[in-house]
């Protein structure tokens, strides 16, 4: 059934002989079966691969991992990218992120390589590294690294912690509860408290002995079907068995609800966002929890998006109502009433992106286009201006102390993250900043502009060493996502280097559907005008080629998650436009994702079968829809995981089994299923590092380019 590896490895001497190679596939038996949608008769011959736990379908697995497995180990040279990948990304300092400041004490989650796993650690201020404790290592909690912390939150007066914990990237989150100054388990469970549908959040009241906290429904509440929906808002004493927990809203909450909670400081007054699935519209609850019950504050159609308390009695919300790059406006907590608020930040040119509230002003993330600039703004004139940032960088982050203290996380494409506190119209770096033995000293990043198909111009960030020449000659990596109205911002890869120290070029497209320009931009690309989002990546792809940075055989293209069904389209689209395809667990049958466990949540992203107008659009692009028999497709690597909650690993696998049927190219077609991960939250390390090896290595092989 597979070539044996000996064999293999004489033949992946060269990219050319390789290209040639017929691989003998594991056998997928074609079991039509016929689904019908207004009228339209539609045969999936792969359905059966959707039951993951059949004998069939995990004889199936492991025969595409062990071929897998032996075609990217005989890559000449990958054992030594593995070990330059693992120094680069070992190398990286400790990176601080999610820092939260209660009872004086700052909060911070805490990546340390080579550890599996980050850990929950507090400092007395960031620049004082000394002061660092380490409140919890999930390292510690398993031998293989697989447990991992979901998301935290401190008490008010910083004196205990509640922490989400869940194994091998599920995100099925578990509550405990750690004394902050011992790192003592308190004992406290509370299960359901977070899971890929809906995520997971915790407040806590005003005096520490308890804590609100999203749930889902536990077993016998709902139908099976139904389990990892209705998320509600529960509360729980500590000491006490969670099963007597006590209801506090979400009755009234979609199905599909994405419940955030938060609170004011001193617990007082709470707050809960409830999205409408994956990037949909939100309603606004209230609580004054010295008296009253919850009221809603704002209703779907309003356009609020997020809700941050103030340290001045006023509570702040980022609003898209008639302003479509959001807008900022302030209630009065005493009498909060929509039809009263203040408007305190007004539309301007950038997308507002997030902000925190310091004393007297208002600390603003607002994208321009994909990379962001940080406004401060006085809330008593409205006036306005812009902090120093780096060039092409994004702030990812804000966090604020009691005292009004402001810290921006800061990154770019050619410097590691570093977290800077704002004062006095500057930015110094604190202690918390990251160095990395990844130099792009001898690098630059350029921004272009590609043309779509109906004019729009697309930005792209090109990441390449100076000098390049463009002749066409270079191999070129374009990464892309386009959903949900999620930003490509600027990132700092140490892995990255790597493709660049070989001549490569390494591009990001801020293609629409995301939020880089606002709602009108993510709008653009969603639901019925998907094919926007297809259209904008291939014209970038056309750039490239046309302004001399690399041609058809010298392009990869690459994504993940909604990003991977672009790699579906763009790869079923115009196969011709590139020689290999890395896609991470993506979505390719768009006439059943909204079956899949998490599927729902993506309806008012995607749309549903149910609707004639959506369906017909669904499957105008839908990629396993789309892949023809005979069709020369490029090289192919597909990656899922096991424990995958919000994209079913089916839809790799019916691709995978398409397209291996359909190409008669002789390219290799590939999938990397993972029985440790997931989605890629709480991947341990050696796991990410693994993956990004064999991504690399599959690339530079099918580009020809010299690995060793």
């Amino acid at each position: 059934m597979f070539v044996k590896p000996a064999l293999l490895a004489a033949l992946l001497i060269t990219a050319t002989t390789q290209s040639a190679l017929a691989l003998d596939y594991p056998s997928a038996a074609r079991q039509p079966v016929v689904n019908t949608y207004h009228g339209v008769a539609v045969t999936d011959d792969y359905q059966w691969l959707e039951d993951g736990d059949s004998a069939a379908t995990r004889k199936w697995v492991a025969g595409e991992n062990a071929l897998s497995r032996q075609w990217l180990d005989a890559v000449p040279g990958r054992a030594a990218l593995h070990t330059q990948i693992n120094a680069l990304i070992t190398s990286n300092s400790n990176a601080y992120f999610d820092l939260v400041e209660r009872g004086g004490v700052w909060f911070a989650m805490k990546r340390q390589p080579p550890k599996q796993q980050p850990l929950l650690v507090t400092l007395s201020n960031p620049d004082d590294l000394a002061s660092e404790k380490v409140v919890l290592d999930p390292n510690t909690l398993s031998a293989d690294g697989t447990v991992t912390i979901d998301f935290y939150m401190p008490s008010n007066d910083g004196g205990k912690v509640a922490v989400s914990l869940s194994e091998k990237g599920s995100e099925d989150g578990t509550l405990h509860v750690f004394d902050t100054a011992t790192g003592k388990d308190s004992g406290d469970r509370v299960p359901r408290a977070a899971y890929p549908t809906g995520g997971g959040t915790v407040a806590w009241d005003s005096n520490g002995s308890g804590l609100y906290y999203t749930r889902y429904p536990a077993p016998g509440e709902r139908a099976e079907a139904d389990i990892h929906f209705y998320q509600q808002v529960y509360f729980h004493a500590l000491g006490t068995d969670a099963r007597k927990d006590r209801y506090e809203a979400g009755k009234d909450f979609p199905r599909i609800a994405e419940t955030r909670l938060s609170a004011s400081r001193d617990g007082r007054y709470l707050a809960v966002m409830v999205a409408n699935g994956d990037g949909g519209d939100a309603a606004l609850y209230f609580k004054n929890t010295a008296g009253g019950g919850w009221r809603k504050l704002a209703a779907d159609a309003d356009g609020v998006k997020n809700a941050v308390f103030g340290e001045d009695g006023y509570l702040y919300l980022l609003s898209r109502a008639a302003a479509p790059r959001g807008k900022v406006l302030r209630l009065d907590l005493r009498k909060p009433d929509l039809a009263h608020a203040q408007t305190v930040m007004a539309q301007g040119e950038g997308t507002i992106d997030h902000f925190v509230v310091g004393k007297g002003r208002l600390y603003v993330a607002e994208l321009v286009g994909g990379p962001s600039q940080l406004l401060e703004v006085d809330l008593r004139t409205k006036a306005q201006r812009v902090l120093p940032t780096p060039a092409v960088s994004g702030v990812d982050d804000l966090a604020v102390d009691a005292r009004g203290r402001v810290l921006a996380h800061v990154t770019s494409y050619l410097n590691p993250m570093a977290w800077y506190s704002v004062d006095d119209n500057t930015l110094n770096k604190t202690a918390l900043a990251v160095t990395s033995a990844a130099d792009y000293g001898d690098s630059e990043i350029v921004r272009e502009f590609a043309t779509s198909k109906d004019g729009t111009q697309i930005p792209l960030n090109i990441l390449k060493r100076k000098g390049t020449k463009l002749d066409g000659s270079n191999p070129t990596l374009l990464y892309g996502y386009g959903g949900y109205g999620v930003s490509m911002t600027p990132f700092f890869s140490a892995a990255s280097r790597v493709w660049l120290a070989r001549g490569g070029v390494y591009v990001i497209a801020n293609i629409r559907g995301g939020g880089e320009f606002g709602e009108a931009w993510h709008l653009a690309g969603n639901l019925t005008h998907k094919q926007t989002v297809f259209d904008d990546f291939i014209a970038s792809a056309q750039y490239l080629e046309k302004a001399g940075y690399t041609s058809p055989q010298k392009l990869a293209i690459m994504g993940g998650s909604n990003g991977g069904l672009l790699m579906g389209a763009a790869l079923t689209q115009r196969p011709d436009l590139y020689r290999a395809v890395v896609s991470s667990v993506g979505i390719y049958d768009m006439l059943r994702v909204e079956l899949d466990p998490n599927g729902a949540f993506n309806v008012t992203e995607f749309g549903s079968v149910k609707d004639p107008a959506q369906f017909a659009a669904l499957y105008a692009y839908s990629p396993l829809h789309h892949v023809k028999d005979g069709t020369a497709y490029p090289s192919i690597l597909m990656l899922t995981g096991d424990h995958d909650g919000r994209v079913n690993p089916a839809h790799s696998r019916k691709m995978i089994a398409r397209l291996q049927a359909a190409n008669p190219s002789g390219n290799p077609v590939l999938l990397r299923t993972s029985a440790s991960s997931g989605h890629g939250m709480g991947t341990a390390l050696s796991e990410l590092i693994d993956q990004v090896t064999d991504q690399y290595a599959f690339l530079m092989h099918e580009l020809g380019m010299a690995i060793e």
